[in-house]
């Protein structure tokens, strides 16, 4: 047999597709052995699929499994059975090598380890004696074990009582240990810990340990005592995390959690009445330091721990099975990310080979086989997999001929495919009839073989041949092209400018071939218009024909954009476009905020809403108050008419020490739009600073009627019993000052109003409580920190002031002449500043106030933000369907000099028309997407620093139900233009 002979059967039983290499369907797994299991076998489990089938040897600790040498061992298909397991002779690491004619593959390696929980000593446990009030810990000391991974409950007295948790109460799920915060009478009994291991499904019980409490009267008040400190703690991104904290002390002590350099993540949970600070599939921006504090009314304790962030190792550049020519180059490679960074290896069937990146210079038969690429660092290794095969032909069309008929419009362009199977590559040449076609500046034979004609006419009509050969041989084959009419734009769409609420109409009509069959289509900025979905505004011109109109019905602000008819045929297509603007009242104003607050105005900052094609003329401010409730009234501010393009005023004429909260709605020609969300609410400061010398009533009239109107206020420190009196004679009254030296600040007073009119009395209100005027805090907060957490935001903590009429924080930011202030509650001990400078240096102050004023300022506290995020968004380089999935990609972006640098990319894929969605985080640059089951969706790029998220790059991905064009079987575009993209069904834009 000559050479030729052999390479033609390879050829050919290649692309039978009689064979291949084996690929793994099952691969062992981390198997834990109880050592009291009853079922004395475990079963590694290998499976590959083959063809011809694979057989399966298996190895231990890196040697040969011989079943001669030990008959322990049982292969059954490619499972390996262990048959009456000894701990010392059978633990390890085992792997599966599959191997067949192609080559051969490993598997993942996979411990076996042996299980066990021992019993408990035997030995009695020690009484345990504690005052009521204290705290108590009863120690668990769990006997040896393996894994490390248990579960632990506590029994009370007998089996199955179990201890129940609350904010008293905690179990440590690391330890074992029962911590009681305050132990009272109740806790009296016998005490059992009860450990559990899931991984061999045993459970065992501790001796009994008598807890006695001691009565002591009166019961002791201690500080809150951490005792479970979560310790630094190691996660992988993915995993979920707990870390616990928990303290002892009377008042049963609070707990709080916040993370050092940030906010907590979105994605945490605290539980366990706040003993357990749970991070769910936590990742790279999840790492930093993490604090819990405790405190009750005698002080207060606190923890940190940092959480460090690793990843196991993850394919960014993959292998895939191919077939190359004989002689031909091939380079293979692949890349993986993970912390630490993965070292890469390469195997080749089954055996290291020492390269990086396989570049094959004149492939030949000897390269073939099966390929894998091994990636590991200390948390784990991951492979994958590829069978290169080297093949060599002659020239065949058995299975891509050229296409029988081609059609093409005139005067525009066709592409006719010649693609053979051929190895090495084969020389490609073709013809008209019997004459050669050369290069030309109509036509031109592209490298693959395709032939491009420019500018076709009737002329171009006949039989094209496309040659093929290689040294292995020749072959050939035939097409007839057909030219038909070219599709035109007759009437196209005009520019039009409506009023939300009226109708517009898009013209639309064509001249095509009378051969073939046309269809509009219909996009908005991109989309493609739904009929079906969207049949309450958009409708076809019911005539039809040549004729594409779309009327667009009750326009909506939300259809404003450049609207494009597509007339297609079978051969070609043809666009033309116009803008469609819809002007209406303007939208709501965002970010309503309020500063400067003071007892009888404040100052209120938003940011512009849509001004929806019509400029916003004015602004008006409203507010509503606590007794108010529901009822939104028209706020007097200065100046008194706000200009649309103000996007701040102030408030007057407000009472003080009330609760408000304010909206701001816009108004242009066409009316007047919805108002803004509320702002937080705010409490006006009480008027002047407070010496403790008066009380102020105040109450709102539901309203009045009769001569004679006023009101009789009648009122008493809580602890006297004679009431005093006082009339207010202004019916419009609605506050009254009782002004009295000796009034301690603070103090306690019962009031209750009526009215009265020439009539007579009316009855009392019901009697409420107010306080005298308040003294100004007199500390200020200590331990003042900031971090600045992007380009624009930062982060402000400090301790809070241990006074109990402190009613917030007042935290301003300093930078040169400007400064801007953000107001807390009292509750809070942290605050994120926004609207910052990038890389720029600010000045942190901190105050505690009340209703009589600002107490002192606590040191100041120097941060610098972040360099600015990338002002340039990523270029999407591709997009490609692979199966039910798209796989978007991009290319880096460089940040300029006065930027932060790249961490990574966050990419959000939200319907279309939503500002929410799913948010991807990952350090490549592509990402697998799946397809959405109908409708569109949008995807977003952005790159990630420190400065925050930079420019963003949208892509459109269309539905699986989406209404889509015709599917051609050629390719012809309309040449009176540029050449515009097919509309392949390939649901992309």
């Amino acid at each position: 047999v000559g050479p030729d002979t052999f390479t033609l059967c390879i050829c050919l039983f290649i692309y039978d597709a009689t064979g291949y290499g084996p690929v793994f369907e099952d691969q062992p797994v981390d198997t834990i052995y109880p050592e009291e299991s009853p079922e004395a076998k475990i079963t590694m489990s290998c499976r590959a699929r083959a063809n011809p089938p694979a057989t399966y040897t298996w190895r231990l600790n890196s040697r040969n499994i011989d079943q001669d040498e030990d008959n322990h061992y049982t292969l059954v298909g490619g499972n390996l059975v262990i048959s009456n397991p000894i701990k010392n002779k059978h633990v390890g690491k085992y792997t599966c090598k599959a191997t067949n004619d192609y080559g051969t593959v490993v598997s993942r390696e996979a411990a076996v380890q042996f299980g066990y929980l021992d019993f408990f000593s035997s030995e009695e446990r020690e009484a345990v004696y504690v005052k009521e009030g204290q705290g108590a810990v009863l120690l668990c000391a769990p006997p040896p074990h393996y894994p490390d991974e248990l579960s632990f409950r506590w029994i009370l007295n007998e089996f199955p009582v179990f201890i129940p948790l609350d904010k008293r109460r905690f179990i440590s799920q690391t330890t074992g240990n029962l911590f009681i915060s305050k132990v009272d009478s109740s806790d009296s009994g016998n005490y059992s810990c009860f450990v559990s291991s899931a991984s061999i499904a045993k459970s065992v019980f501790s001796k009994f340990i008598p807890l006695v409490p001691l009565a002591e009267r009166p019961i002791r008040k201690y500080p809150a005592d951490i005792k479970v400190k979560f310790p630094d703690t190691f996660a992988l991104v993915g995993q979920n995390i707990t870390l616990e904290c928990f303290a002892l002390g009377n008042p049963i002590p609070q707990i709080r959690w916040r993370k050092m350099d940030g906010e907590l993540p979105a994605n945490h949970e605290v539980s366990m009445a706040g003993a357990h600070l749970q991070l769910y599939h936590v990742q790279y921006e999840d790492e930093g330091t993490y604090e819990c504090e405790a405190l009750n009314s005698k002080g207060k304790d606190w923890h940190r721990a940092r959480v460090s962030v690793e990843a196991f190792p993850e394919w960014t550049e993959s292998i895939s099975s191919t077939e190359r020519d004989i002689s031909s180059d091939y380079t293979m490679s692949c890349e993986a990310s993970g912390k630490p960074k993965p070292h890469v290896h390469w195997l080749k069937n089954g055996y290291p080979y020492d390269k990086h990146d396989l570049k094959f210079r004149g492939l030949t038969f000897e390269d073939s086989g099966m390929y894998q690429c091994r990636a590991e660092n200390r948390h784990g290794v991951i492979y994958a997999d590829a069978e290169l095969r080297v093949i060599a032909c002659a020239p065949t069309f058995e299975h891509n001929p050229v296409k029988r008929r081609i059609l093409g419009a005139k005067n525009g362009r066709v592409v006719l495919e010649c693609r053979p199977k051929a190895a090495p590559k084969a020389s490609l040449s073709w013809s008209k009839g019997s004459e050669l076609l050369f290069n030309s500046s109509r036509m031109l034979i592209w490298e693959d073989g395709s032939l491009e004609i420019l500018n076709v006419t009737r002329a171009d009509e006949g039989r094209y041949t496309c040659f093929a050969e290689n040294d292995r041989g020749k072959a050939n084959s035939t097409g007839f092209l057909s030219i038909t009419e070219a599709t035109k734009i007759t009437l196209a769409p005009s520019n039009a400018d409506v009023t939300a609420g009226e109708s517009a109409s898009m013209q639309c009509a064509a001249s095509h071939d009378s051969t073939l069959d046309i269809t509009f289509v219909w996009t908005m900025d991109g989309r493609s218009i739904d009929f079906d979905r969207d049949g309450a505004h958009y409708e076809r011109n019911p005539n039809g024909g040549s004729s594409g109109e779309l009327i667009i019905k009750n326009t909506q602000l939300n259809h404003s954009g450049r609207y494009t008819c597509t007339a297609q045929t079978p051969v070609d297509n043809v666009s033309a476009s116009a803008d469609l603007v819809v002007r209406g009242p303007p939208g709501p104003p965002g970010g309503v905020r309020v500063e400067e607050i003071r007892n009888k105005s404040v100052r209120l900052i938003w940011s512009s809403g849509a001004d929806n094609h019509s400029p916003i003329s004015k602004y008006t401010v409203q507010c509503r108050d606590w007794f108010s409730q529901e009822d939104w009234r028209d706020a007097t501010t200065s100046p008194p008419d706000v200009e649309g393009n103000a996007e701040t005023a102030t408030v007057v004429d407000l009472f003080p020490w009330t609760e408000y909260e304010f909206r701001v709605i816009a108004t242009n020609t066409l009316g007047t739009g919805d108002p803004s969300s509320p702002s937080p609410k705010v409490t006006t400061l009480e008027a002047g600073k407070g010496n403790g010398a008066a009380a102020e009533p105040s109450w709102h009239p539901e309203y009045y009627y009769g001569r004679n109107f006023g009101y009789i206020i009648a009122f008493k420190p809580h602890d006297v019993y004679e009431w005093m009196k006082v009339t207010v004679a202004d019916p419009e009254a609605k506050h009254y000052v009782h002004k009295d030296s000796s009034i301690p600040a603070s103090t306690e007073f019962q009031v209750k109003v009526k009215a009265f009119n020439i009539k007579g009395e009316g009855p009392y209100s019901l009697t409420a409580v107010i306080y005298s005027a308040q003294d100004v805090p007199s500390e200020a907060p200590a331990s003042v920190e900031a971090r600045a957490l992007s380009a624009t935001e930062a982060i402000v903590w400090w301790l809070p002031v241990i006074q109990h009429t402190v009613e917030g924080y007042q935290v301003m930011e300093d930078r040169e002449a400007s400064s801007q202030r953000v107001v807390v509650s009292s509750r809070e001990n942290q605050t994120r500043l926004e609207n910052m400078r990038p890389n720029s240096p600010y000045l942190i102050e901190v105050r505690a106030y009340n209703a009589a004023g600002y107490g002192p300022p606590s040191h100041h506290f120097q941060i610098y933000t972040k360099k600015a995020p990338p002002s340039r968004p990523p270029k999407i380089i591709s997009k490609k369907l692979k199966g039910t999935s798209v796989n978007i990609a991009w290319e880096h972006v460089e940040p300029l000099a006065n930027e932060s640098t790249i961490d990574g990319y966050k990419v959000l894929y939200r319907k279309a028309g939503l500002s929410t969605g799913l948010l991807y985080t990952t350090r490549k640059r592509s990402i697998d997407l799946p397809m959405p089951r109908d409708g569109d969706c949008v995807v977003e790029v952005r790159a990630h620093s420190e400065g925050g998220d930079g420019a963003v790059a949208q892509v459109r991905i269309s539905g699986k139900h989406q209404s889509k064009p015709l599917h051609p079987s050629y390719m012809t575009v309309d040449s009176t233009k540029d050449p515009p993209p097919i509309l392949y069904d390939c649901r992309l834009h």
